[in-house]
Parts: structure tokens; C-alpha cells; sequence
């Protein structure tokens, strides 16, 4: 029975190492950021600093910076023709064309029913999710018509985070991972194993811990960890199999090698 259990472990400990995701550092960037948004396919850079917000490459750099608003809650750059830069503090949400110049400004204050907004993230065409914290549930809105065009079920605890893309939405709260088609439907709900913050790829997920980074693929409920060297990761994302982590004033850019 002992040499069995010996057994049980060495198989345990292998399929760990085996299941655990290599990265290759690639390069490394000087950045000062209050928040890191996203690296687009063309190396675009996307950032928040104080009240403004910046869009950087070789060939063009462009800010938007609204200071009756006060400082940037979030931002989603998911549409790059329909960016959405929230402002929890005045619950107000604008969004951006590619140059960032304003588009429309979306005033929960004075849209009936009365909307308390703590979470913002791209829909498809004219629509945002917002998360309502007065009713606990995460809408589909549409702000050129100002109406709900989907709603979920309440949830029972805080949100952690939303991420989401054209056809799915994905609330992090402090007991599940719930995702949502653009129906407001559940399609998956999965226990909180201590997640603290997720990114979103092409439906695949990197989740973050106390313990790291894990990543999990589309249509799976196993994260697999994600190999890096030891760091105070502020904020992540992924572009394409590319990790970015923002930390100690420094961009890293990893390859995540997947199978």
C-alpha cells in the first residue's frame, strides 16, 4: 500500500509539471502607468495615467482626458472604433472613436430606471455590459437607444471583475466565474478557487491568484498554471498568445507556449 501511494504521487507530481504552461521572455519596456489597458495585434499600447488616457505606436500617438470626470475607473478597447472608458465616480461612461475623440456620453444619473454602475465592458455593435450593483445583475446595454437589451440572473456575492468579447461576457465574483452568452444566458458557472482577476483571449481566460497566473481554454473548468519568474504582478493581458504583465514600472512581454 505505501509503494502504491509513492506511486500515486510521482504520477500526480509528473502530470503537474507536464500540465504546467512554459513561457519565453521576450522583451521588457519602461512604462509609467497607473493602468495598463491592452496591446492591440499591431503593438498599439493602450494605457491610463491619472485622468489621462493614451493610445501609443511608432507611427502615431493620440490622449483623451476628461478632468470634469476625474480619474479612469476602466477602459475596454475590445471595438477600437467604439472604446469605452468608464468613470465609476460620476457614473459615467464615454466612448471613443480610434483617434479618441468622443463619440457619445452615457450619463447613468439621468437614464431611467436609475443604473448604480461598478463594472464596464465592450458588447457587440452599440452595446455595453454594465454591472447594476443596486440589483446585482450584469446587463446588455445598448447606448444609442438607452435600453436593456439582455439582463442575467442576480448574483449573491461582490464582483471581483468583468471581462468580455462580441459573444460572451465573463463575471468574476467572490464565490463563482459565471459566463454569458449576449442573450444574458448562463452557459458555464464554475467556483472561485481564490481567483482575484481575469483576461480574456479569444475565449480562453488567464486567471490570476495569490499563488500566480493560470490559464484556462475555452469550453474547460481546469486552469493550468503558467510558469514565470517571481514577480508583483499589477496588471496582465494577453494578445495572440503574447503575456503582457505590467509590474514595478516595467512591461514584460512573455510567449505563452501553448499545444
Amino acid at each position: 500500500m505505501k509503494n502504491l501511494m509513492y506511486v500515486l504521487i510521482f504520477v500526480s507530481t509528473s502530470l503537474l509539471s507536464q500540465e504546467r504552461i512554459a513561457t519565453t521572455a521576450l522583451k521588457t519596456v519602461p512604462l509609467k502607468a497607473d493602468q495598463l489597458i491592452t496591446i492591440d495585434n499591431f503593438g498599439t499600447l493602450f494605457y491610463a495615467l491619472g485622468n489621462t488616457f493614451y493610445k501609443t505606436s511608432p507611427e502615431h500617438s493620440y490622449t483623451y482626458s476628461n478632468v470634469q470626470l476625474g480619474p479612469i475607473t476602466s477602459a475596454n478597447v475590445f471595438n477600437p472604433l467604439k472604446i469605452n472608458v468608464f468613470y465609476k465616480n460620476f457614473n459615467t461612461v464615454m466612448i471613443l472613436d480610434n483617434r479618441l475623440s468622443e463619440i457619445y456620453k452615457i450619463d447613468f444619473n439621468t437614464i431611467q430606471p436609475y443604473k448604480n454602475i461598478t463594472h464596464v465592458s465592450t458588447g457587440y455593435d452599440n452595446t455595453i455590459w454594465i454591472f447594476n450593483q443596486d440589483i446585482q445583475q450584469l446587463e446588455l446595454f445598448d447606448f444609442r437607444l438607452n435600453q436593456q437589451r439582455a439582463t442575467t440572473m442576480p448574483v449573491q456575492s461582490k464582483v471581483l471583475d468583468l471581462k468580455s468579447n462580441y459573444n460572451y461576457s465573463w463575471l468574476l465574483t467572490e464565490n463563482f466565474l459565471y459566463t454569458y452568452n449576449y442573450f444574458g444566458s448562463t452557459v458555464a458557472k464554475m467556483k472561485n478557487e481564490k481567483f482575484l482577476k481575469i483576461a480574456e483571449d479569444n475565449g480562453n481566460l488567464i486567471i490570476q491568484t495569490k499563488k500566480g497566473l493560470f490559464y484556462l481554454p475555452k469550453n474547460t473548468d481546469q486552469p493550468v498554471p503558467i510558469q514565470l519568474p517571481e514577480m508583483l504582478i499589477k496588471q496582465f493581458l494577453v494578445t495572440n498568445e503574447s503575456l503582457y504583465i505590467y509590474a514595478d514600472e516595467t512591461l514584460y512581454q512573455f510567449q505563452l507556449k501553448l499545444k
